[in-house]
């Protein structure tokens, strides 16, 4: 007989939070607007500059999903911590 984990009744389970398509399209918004702002009109030269695969960075600058360690890979190249980085991010 396989044994189940059950809540109980005293313990309220919390809504799980996901990332929503907004919150990607902000962060790959936030990510060419540094770009930009370093002075980089082509994200393929940023790219090539920090030792970043240029079809992956174009990929997050277009909004598909990325990795926390890819994303703090990124932060770096833009010379930010973390803090710094999701200061701008709306």
């Amino acid at each position: 007989m396989k044994k189940t984990a059950t809540n109980p009744k005293n313990i309220e389970k919390k809504p799980k939070r996901t990332l929503t398509n907004k919150d990607i399209i902000a962060l790959a918004k936030r990510i060419k607007e540094l770009r930009i702002k370093q002075g980089f009109t082509n994200y393929e030269y940023f790219a090539y500059e920090k030792n970043i695969a240029r079809s992956q960075f174009g990929r997050y600058e277009k909004g598909e999903d990325i990795r926390f360690s890819s994303l703090i890979k990124l932060i770096r190249a833009f010379d930010m911590t973390p803090s710094e980085f999701f200061e701008g991010f709306k």
